[in-house]
């Protein structure tokens, strides 16, 4: 058995100067495989594994030692202009570079570590989508539908160029709507993306939003297959994932990094408000600034500028005076007080009698002054 594939490697890989490409594929399995492999191990804490790499207290991502094999890889081969046996070494060493790096992809796209979030699934995307292009490659598929071998004699120039644009405008309407992996994968494989294309968009796509707004019978429908059909393959999706991956980490509402998502997403929708809007803020602001600067100065905010602060002790002083004139009526004291001009002459004087003296009519005269019938 092991000759067979040794006969089918020699025949259908070194013979057909596929070799490089075959390392690279090698290289970018592996890199994947054991980097998550570590990580993994780092996050269940086990005591023997040697941990992450963090010289002086910092962090080294294992993204930085990828961009490190794609420069060797990448350089290597043009300084070697591409010879044997240095493209296979140098296809190699690439393959690990692009394995390391996509494998934080999600980190490189928000620029947050985000490698044990939800937002972390973006990696796992990219290396999948990764390896899928590079198969396919090594298959023998080629990009928009040419066929290895086919000259544009035997085809016909005009209809080579028809396949092309009718597969590339295929694969940009999949994308369009949606549908990430048919639209990428159809780019290599001829046919796949005209699928996406004729069917349904997804309803939070762009062509959803452009065509779908004035058309509540499509997307409605459009709703419903999302719920019965995506709903089932994102599950399954999102489980083969978990077995590859590891299930990402379940943040809690009150970690740093929501609030920090939640601050973005509130200063991008500040900076969209529309001028009204805009307006409207400014001139609350500008009431809360006379408004303070009226306080500093003295005077109450919402009185004219000719109110001070000795009119308002003024009218503070005549509200005590008539609430300790009420107070002493309620409690029975006699008390003296001058009335007001335009009244009796300023030497009369009227008594408040206490709750306990007799009722006396004012017009009638003392009973010990009444004269006797």
């Amino acid at each position: 058995m092991i000759s067979h594939l040794l006969d089918g490697y020699r025949e259908y890989i070194v013979a057909a100067h596929k070799q490089p490409l075959f390392l690279l594929l090698v290289g970018f399995i592996t890199a994947f495989v054991g980097i998550r492999v570590s990580v993994r191990m780092i996050r269940a804490q086990v005591r023997w594994w040697p941990g992450n790499i963090t010289p002086g207290g910092l962090h080294i991502h294992h993204m930085v030692f990828g961009l490190g094999f794609l420069l060797v890889g990448g350089i290597g081969v043009f300084a070697t202009n591409g010879g044997h046996p240095w493209i296979d070494w140098f296809g190699l060493c690439f393959g690990i570079g692009c394995g390391l790096v996509l494998d934080e992809f999600a980190l490189i796209l928000h620029l947050d570590d985000v490698y044990w979030s939800e937002q972390g699934r973006k990696s796992v995307d990219a290396v999948v989508l990764g390896l899928l292009v590079t198969a396919l490659l090594l298959t023998g598929y080629v990009p928009l539908g040419v066929v290895p071998g086919q000259s544009a004699v035997e085809a016909g120039r005009w209809g080579l160029v028809a396949v092309i644009s009718a597969n590339a405008l295929a694969s940009v309407v999949a994308l369009l709507k949606g549908k990430l992996w048919t639209g990428l994968l159809g780019i290599m494989v001829p046919g796949l993306s005209l699928i996406g294309a004729v069917r349904l968009a997804r309803p939070g796509s762009p062509w959803a939003r452009w065509r779908y707004a004035s058309r509540p019978r499509l997307r409605h429908r459009a709703v419903r297959r999302e719920r019965r059909l995506h709903g089932r393959a994102d599950r399954a999706r999102t489980w083969l994932f978990d077995l590859i991956a590891g299930a990402p980490d379940k943040v809690a509402p009150h970690h740093v990094a929501t609030h920090r998502v939640a601050e973005k997403m509130a200063a991008r929708a500040t900076a969209h408000l529309d001028a009204q809007h805009a307006r409207a803020l400014a001139r609350r602001s500008a009431r809360l600034t006379d408004r303070r600067a009226a306080v500093l100065a003295g005077r109450r905010p919402d009185t004219a500028p000719g109110r001070t602060a000795d009119g308002r002790d003024a009218a503070r002083r005549t509200r005590a005076e008539s609430h300790a004139r009420r107070r002493t009526v309620r409690a029975g004291r006699h008390r003296t007080y001058t009335l007001r001009p335009g009244g009796p002459p300023p030497a009369a004087t009227v008594t408040a009698p206490g709750p306990h003296a007799p009722y006396r009519h004012p017009r009638l005269p003392h009973p010990q002054q009444r004269r006797p019938a």
